[in-house]
């Protein structure tokens, strides 16, 4: 099964490799790192916090693009060329088959979280090697800070948990209802905080049921941004770190099981 899940997972990243889509993201997020630099130097004394923050935001929001717009391409556009019946006309079980997407989904996401942090890092580099020891003394962080792979490294699992939920909705829905989903869902994990103390702010009744019920439900997104803490030079706790790493597997795990679930009753005759 394992070799199987693997030959589905290197074809899908081959794919989405030659997809135009996931080039033009990856080139706009490299320049966006790279403008930072340029960005940063016009911002004095917050000018290195500002090419971080910018480099980790692109990271993610181009991230993010990569994962909806070729993760719901996995399912859909088998569906819609009906190649998905020659394929699973083969000894190909089904939840192989949608493992061995999200794989290699995850395999392209790697690619793209690699090249962009090379890309930061050399773009913080140069920005050290240019900038007066005077001035680096009064950095909270230095330039080229370590714990930013902790922050990439979040950034990839919530990205993960994102693919996921893509994949699912890919199952029984058209790739833009699809995207619209998930793109909603994606926004609102971020919120999964403000939901669950609605009556902090004077809601009551059904609203908050309904809120906390929602936020349970949803992706707890926030889990996984620690961009401001390691900008700021703020020790990240391991202990935060590894729960956020454990949440965002389990949620994966419960999308993909009900991706599979819906995928094996689908009827493709």
């Amino acid at each position: 099964m394992m070799g199987l899940t693997w030959v589905v997972a290197l074809n899908t990243f081959r794919e989405a490799v030659r997809d135009r889509v996931f080039y033009n993201l990856l080139l706009f997020a490299v320049l966006l790192v790279g403008t930072s630099l340029v960005i940063g130097q016009l911002v004095a004394g917050q000018d290195v916090k500002i090419i971080k923050d910018l480099g980790l935001a692109a990271s993610l929001l181009f991230g993010v693009g990569i994962a909806i717009f070729i993760g719901i391409q996995l399912v859909a556009r088998e569906v819609e060329r009906r190649s998905v019946h020659a394929t699973l006309s083969k000894p190909l079980p089904r939840p192989v088959f949608l493992l061995g997407k999200y794989v290699g989904l995850l395999l392209t996401l790697a690619v793209n979280i690699t090249v962009m942090t090379v890309a930061l890092y050399a773009v913080l580099l140069v920005y050290w090697r240019l900038t007066p020891a005077g001035v680096q003394a009064v950095w909270t962080a230095p330039a080229v800070d370590p714990r930013l792979l902790i922050a990439l490294g979040l950034i990839y699992v919530e990205l993960a948990v994102v693919t996921a939920i893509a994949l699912l909705f890919s199952t029984y829905s058209s790739a833009l209802l699809s995207a619209t989903f998930t793109s909603a869902i994606w926004v609102a994990g971020h919120f999964v905080g403000d939901l669950r103390t609605l009556e902090t702010i004077g809601a009551s009744g059904p609203t908050v049921w309904v809120a906390r019920a929602a936020s349970w439900v949803l992706p707890n997104l926030a889990l996984f941004d620690v961009k401001a803490e390691v900008v700021h030079g703020v020790p990240v706790p391991w202990g935060q770190v590894i729960g956020a790493v454990g949440y965002g597997a389990a949620y994966s795990v419960a999308m993909l099981a009900i991706a599979v679930a819906i995928f094996q009753r689908r009827d493709f005759k």
